[in-house]
């Protein structure tokens, strides 16, 4: 069991994930660092780069975290014990999204550019395909494939293992979609920021949308089922089951909640760009 924690950290926490640590590994895009929470609270901060807006990280395949350094176009790279590395990808890529693929390599967004890139462990960066739209977050499907929310597009891609590429449209225009997730029921989650609405794409099956009010930003599988969703609009979580079923959680006000990670214990925790993280508790 845990119980909830509440850590100061300022800088503006972004996004955040698991490490093998067993720490939390936190962006801070505002002041260029990366941070990790220990489960009783203590931080430690890792400068960057000022100009680096460290903003989606994830646990590489390798033991050690990697981020997008959307402000000054490189994926980083940094160990448990805070050594860093950075991977230079092409002048105002504006790289954003992140995910280890079912190979074991990090793939990533460009959103200026629109390229869907590649990172293996040793660094070697590939452009695997160019897309239109604004590629933002991205996640590994429960078919295997990559998908990824095209923001400008109004649509989600799905780029297969065999280098297949498809879209499929947004059912409401300008719906802005941004967060996505995989989930246990074999389906794929997104956020739709401008419609106030949540999207599930059943893998062979079509298209859903639902209300939730409070632009939803970031999705996150809950692994007990359904998923968790920030409100960065309202300062809200929610919570929603496999059914649709909708609650909500209060945060403080002024909050701005973006990311969300599943700690090794199960504990949610959330990212408030104000100068917090969050533990729930489990």
């Amino acid at each position: 069991m845990s119980s909830a924690l509440t850590v100061p950290l300022p800088g503006g926490p972004y996004a955040l994930a698991a490490g093998p640590d067993g720490r939390m590994w936190v962006t801070l895009v505002h002041s260029g660092e990366i941070a990790a929470v220990a489960a009783d609270g203590a931080t430690t901060v890792f400068p960057v780069a000022p100009e680096a807006k460290p903003s989606l990280i994830v646990a590489g395949a390798d033991g050690a975290m990697w981020f997008t350094r959307t402000g000054d176009g490189q994926i980083g790279r940094i160990t448990v014990d805070g050594t860093q590395t950075a991977f230079p990808l092409s002048e105002g890529s504006a790289p954003y999204g992140l995910v280890v693929g079912h190979d074991g390599c990090v793939w990533f967004t460009e959103m200026t550019h629109g390229g869907i890139g590649r990172i293996t462990p040793a660094g070697e960066v590939s452009t695997e395909q160019m897309v239109r739209g604004a590629p933002s977050m991205i996640c590994c499907g429960p078919d295997n494939a990559l998908w990824f929310t095209l923001n400008q597009g109004n649509a989600i891609g799905r780029l297969d293992p065999s280098g297949a590429y498809t879209v499929r449209e947004v059912p409401t225009r300008n719906a802005g979609p941004v967060g996505i997730a995989a989930t246990h029921d074999d389906a794929v989650w997104f956020t739709e920021i401008r419609a106030d609405k949540l999207g599930r794409i059943p893998v062979d099956d079509a298209m859903q949308e639902m209300p939730l009010p409070g632009k939803p930003h970031a999705v996150l599988a809950d692994p007990a089922g359904g998923v968790w969703v920030s409100l960065w609009g309202s300062d809200q979580l929610a919570r929603v089951t496999a059914d649709g079923e909708i609650t909500t959680f209060d945060l403080p006000q002024g909050s701005e909640p973006h990311g969300l990670a599943v700690g090794l214990d199960g504990a949610v925790w959330v990212a408030l760009e104000c100068g917090f993280v969050q533990r729930l508790p489990v």
